[in-house]
């Protein structure tokens, strides 16, 4: 990787941090095609090792409004889906996976704007684990299934809870992946170049996320969800 790739994914980094420790997501979102771009090789690895300290942080910031609860439902289907997101990365095509995840992605959001307001049931959280287990293992974004679950709580239960199963999914991946052989050294060398960015990221964010709840966040979340549906269409 050359040093100018470094220093743009370094940037985009520090970026993506401080917006999902705002608002609950995006870091994927951002950071995922401006690697696929410069270092696809390191997609998705680096992705779940970055993420690892960012959602530790902002978990343990507001870590007393966690629905324990749903995000047990969620690890369940996370669990599972993991796998299927192995087997998708091994054997599928990923021009097709990409361009379903893409277009379900901008539909559930275009669904999710117009739809009245609701609260996930056990069903709903599995299915969403499921499915983000598949997406972010194979792909390294998982954030839209999250954002669609909880778009309708309050900020910090929203950012919380998405923090815990990002990082439940993220530890399952990575071991995952690791016993695949999908864990190479340039994986860790990058990681441990860009990590201080998203520490930085990360703190920064304190200053803003309590300014960020109801009809605001949801709007936010949802647009990281269209914008990434897009991005992943175009990417394919």
């Amino acid at each position: 990787m050359t040093t100018a790739a470094l220093i743009i994914i370094i940037a985009a980094a520090l970026v993506a941090a401080f917006v999902q420790g705002a608002t609950g997501m995006g870091f994927a979102m951002i950071v995922t095609p401006v690697v696929s771009l410069l270092e696809p090789s390191l997609v998705p690895v680096l992705i779940l090792f970055l993420m690892l300290p960012l959602n530790l942080y902002v978990l343990a910031r507001e870590r007393h409004a966690v629905d324990w609860r749903g995000a047990s439902w969620v690890s369940v289907g996370r669990f599972l889906g993991t796998f299927l997101g192995l087997w998708v990365l091994v054997l599928v095509n990923l021009h097709q996976l990409s361009l379903l995840i893409g277009w379900s992605t901008l539909v559930a959001a275009v669904i999710a704007i117009l739809a009245p307001e609701f609260k996930a049931n056990r069903t709903v959280l599995t299915t969403v684990g499921l499915v983000t287990g598949i997406t972010e293992t194979s792909t390294g974004v998982g954030g839209p299934p999250y954002a669609l679950a909880y778009q309708h709580r309050p900020g910090p239960e929203l950012r919380s809870t998405v923090a815990l199963c990002f990082l439940v999914g993220e530890i399952i991946s990575l071991l995952v992946l690791a016993l695949g052989g999908r864990v190479t050294g340039a994986d860790l060398t990058a990681t441990a170049a860009v990590v201080p960015a998203v520490l930085v990221g990360a703190f920064l964010s304190r200053y803003v996320h309590r300014r960020l709840d109801g009809p605001v966040l949801r709007y936010i979340v949802l647009g990281f969800a269209i914008v990434s549906g897009i991005v992943v269409i175009l990417r394919a």
